[in-house]
């Protein structure tokens, strides 16, 4: 009997080679494009996961209350994890992970890294970083001591093995000291928000270079991580760290106004579901979107299925009534058609194994990570689109198989049967269920492109057109330097900075007079600058003054804030906050002048206060403005002027404008695949309803052959083929419509500068959907009103 229901279903899937074909290449698509979108899913929902700990690891992080607001930071003070781990029995272990970039020398191989980390001794014990080389418990121990990773090994040393030898590494805060290897570990993975190519001890700073660090309460750095005895509830702990800060920061903390709370994240949390971010952090919002693309793509292609068999439900009436008065039971008839059903799933499945292995690595190019080796990296995988095919073809094979099993033969052999009105509202339905999907995926293409460009056009407060950026450790030498590469010609200026829009930047421990003459404590976004930086990037002054050489004192007492930052002091004009006093990291003097706020963090932040004061030991990077001529030429006259001053240290420079659209790519990655995944959707819708309008057509071909000897235009003839499958599109936009402002206004409510929505952008959607769907459908409504209408007739 099996054998039977197989050539049954080969010969029909051989008879109507159109519908099969279309039926076949929609699944598969839908199959590809769903199983590509869940292992997207899946690879953001696993971060951190592989961690034997990850259920008792937690980040201790920190909110910062002044008498005017709360700076909710993602991390605590320098002082706080091994305070915690001291006096608590339930912290088994705490560890704190500083992002440092370091100059790297070898012999004659000198590098800048910037994926270098510093972490606290427990680090490989509380982590499952795969440590090839070493002992977990000691690697990170001794100061001065650095765990590579293996590729970062062959850099420096080949194919010799690294262990036990030495390299030089400095920063700003590190002069050009030997490290030893102590450790080999394989690369982070890519699902991991701890990322780092090189670890220096922590004691390297604890110990050597900033020996009282463990007890600087008031210094927010490196993000702290925790590992709880399996028994303790984190929320207990939690209640217990107001008493912890209290007894070793309370009086400090009532002196100088600035009060904090500490609470804890679990580590799953940390890189979905954490408002306060992180390095390398995700969008909860955008998996949500991209789980209900996945649904829909699978649910269209299950329309297009369902649609299609119920449409030819009439071609096989006879065949079922036959068999029904020969014996067969409804039961078999079932089971033939979901068979049949799932026998096309199958071939979909083979078809969509091979789709996903030419698609995934242009997949893995479009979300800008390696989300997946390939199909067969993972057996699971090939189990997951097995099932998936099968339950599709189930599930969509059930109706059908419900409707043509339940076919009375006495009506059916009469030639009476009709599939009557339901069938044809049930398909009318799933037409119209079909174009919401894919208008809102319209609909949801254009909003997303117009705020993507709305960002890309803002106006930014500053200009970052031409400027090269050129890390540079801090040194006598830095000056030098940039009067050297000023006098080249192509160089428009030059500026020695910390930092720079799209460049992290550091905090500062500020203390700051207030509107009520009084010192409030605030931990603030500082750039340490010279005197040009303010010029160079067109920074606009709307009180006092910049930084000027005619003044001696700027250099050591004055600072430049923006007007958030007197916002933040209780200013309500930028003149308030000239002359008032502060103290900065040691630096203490008064505020000479207000430049307007400009965006030195991604769009999707708002402008936040900023101080700027001149500190040469604290600029590592000179930003050198140049002309737009000749640029390859100028470029080579800087790198020959950086090798004559600057001969042991490495030549790296990125441009301004490419690290600040950095902060973008992950909305510019969700953009492409929601667009890929949109156009995937109305394929597949597409080829549902051009199958559906064959179909309609060969079913009204002796009506069409009447309205023509009768004196039917061409015109009128497709008019009316095309009408209702129109009607339905219209129906689907004004359905689609709310839906797709409701989940767009989810997303846009991510950005701190967003566009609002227009209804232009719905009505552009609606007419592309009628365009598509017209194009789709007047295809077969010409050539029916353009055949013989003595071919339709000739049976009659």
């Amino acid at each position: 009997m099996f054998r039977t229901y197989i050539k049954i279903a080969w010969r029909n899937l051989v008879k109507n080679k159109i519908y099969s074909g279309i039926n076949i290449f929609g699944l598969a698509i839908g199959l590809t494009a769903g199983f590509l979108i869940l292992q997207y899913v899946n690879f953001e929902r696993s971060y951190d996961t592989f961690h034997s700990n990850k259920n008792f690891i937690y980040r201790v992080v920190a909110d910062l209350e002044t008498p005017t607001g709360v700076m909710n930071l993602n991390n605590p003070s320098f002082a706080v994890p091994p305070h915690l781990e001291e006096e608590f029995s339930e912290v088994i272990s705490a560890v704190r992970f500083m992002r440092v970039n370091l100059l790297v020398r070898r012999n004659d191989v000198k590098l800048t890294e910037n994926d270098a980390a510093v972490a606290d001794k427990a680090f490989f014990e509380v982590f499952d970083f795969d440590l090839l080389q070493g002992d977990k418990k000691t690697v990170l121990t001794a100061p001065y001591s650095v765990v590579l990773t293996q590729e970062t090994a062959n850099k420096y040393f080949g194919n010799e093995s690294a262990i036990g030898k030495t390299i030089k590494i400095k920063d700003e805060d590190i002069n050009d000291l030997n490290f030893t290897v102590t450790g080999i570990m394989a690369e982070i993975p890519e699902n991991s928000h701890i990322k780092a190519n090189m670890i220096l001890s922590m004691t390297t700073y604890t110990e050597g270079i900033m020996p009282r660090v463990n007890d600087a309460w008031g210094l927010y750095d490196p993000s702290a991580y925790i590992l709880l005895n399996p028994n303790t509830d984190p929320r207990e702990l939690e209640a217990k760290l107001p008493a912890f800060l209290e007894r070793n920061t309370g009086e400090m903390m009532r002196n100088d106004k600035l009060f904090v709370s500490l609470f804890l994240e679990p580590l799953s949390d940390v890189y979905l579901r954490s408002d306060r971010g992180a390095e390398y952090n995700g969008d909860l919002v955008t998996t949500y979107v991209f789980s209900i693309i996945a649904i829909f793509i699978l649910l269209i292609a299950c329309i297009n299925f369902i649609n299609l068999t119920t449409a030819r439900s009439v071609e096989r009436a006879k065949e079922v009534g036959v068999r029904k008065v020969i014996g067969a039971e409804k039961r078999h008839l079932s089971l033939q058609f979901v068979g049949e059903s799932i026998i096309i799933s199958l071939i979909a499945f083979v078809i969509a194994v091979g789709l996903t292995i030419l698609i995934t690595p242009v997949f893995n190019e479009l979300a800008g990570k390696n989300i997946s080796d390939g199909i067969f990296s993972n057996p699971t995988n090939i189990l997951y689109l097995f099932v998936m095919a099968i339950t599709i073809g189930g599930l969509a094979g059930i109706y059908p198989a419900f409707v043509l099993s339940s076919f009375k033969p006495v009506h059916v052999l009469k030639g009476s049967f009709s599939t009557g009105s339901r069938g044809t509202i049930l398909r009318k339905c799933l037409v119209v269920t079909q174009f919401t999907i894919s208008i809102t995926l319209i609909i949801g293409t254009i909003i997303i492109y117009y705020q993507m460009n709305f960002m890309r056009n803002q106006e930014l407060g500053f200009n970052k057109e031409h400027t090269v950026m050129l890390p540079v450790t801090p040194s006598p030498t830095q000056k030098a330097l940039k009067n050297s590469i000023h006098d080249i010609s192509g160089v428009i200026s030059a500026t020695l900075t910390s930092s720079a829009p799209g460049i992290p930047n550091s905090t500062a421990y500020s203390i700051i007079e207030n509107r009520n003459q009084e010192d409030q404590v605030i931990s603030i976004d500082a750039y340490f600058v010279d005197h040009d930086f303010i010029s160079q990037f067109g920074l606009q002054v709307v009180a006092g003054r910049a930084f000027s050489r005619k003044f001696v004192t700027d250099s050591s007492e004055g600072m430049v804030i923006n007007e958030k930052a007197a916002k933040l002091l209780g200013f309500t004009s930028p003149e308030g906050a000239l002359g008032v006093k502060f103290s900065q990291w040691g630096k203490e003097g008064k505020i000479i002048g207000v430049v307007k706020d400009f965006h030195f963090r991604s769009l999707q932040d708002n402008i936040q206060p900023l101080t700027m004061t001149i500190m040469p030991d604290r600029t590592d990077v000179l930003a050198i403005k140049i002309s737009g001529q000749s640029i390859e030429k100028t470029l080579s006259s800087i790198q020959s002027t950086w090798e004559t001053i600057l001969p042991n240290d490495s030549f790296d420079y990125y441009f301004l404008d490419e690290a600040f659209d950095r902060q973008y790519r992950s909305q510019e990655q969700f953009g492409s695949l929601f667009l890929n995944f949109a156009i995937l959707a109305i394929l597949i819708s597409c080829l549902g309803l051009l199958g559906l309008a064959a179909y309609s057509i060969l079913q009204r071909r002796r009506e069409i052959g009447i309205r023509k000897v009768l004196g039917a235009s061409v015109a009128e003839v497709v008019k009316l083929l095309s009408s209702d499958f129109l009607k339905l599109v219209i129906i689907a936009f004004f359905i689609a419509s709310p839906i797709a402002w409701f989940i767009m206004d989810i997303w846009l409510s991510d950005f701190a500068y967003r566009i609002s929505v227009q209804w232009w952008m719905f009505l552009i959607s609606g007419i592309c959907a009628l365009i598509i769907a017209l194009g789709t459908v007047s295809f077969h409504a010409i050539k029916a009103s353009l055949a013989n209408p003595v071919k339709s007739l000739q049976t009659e």
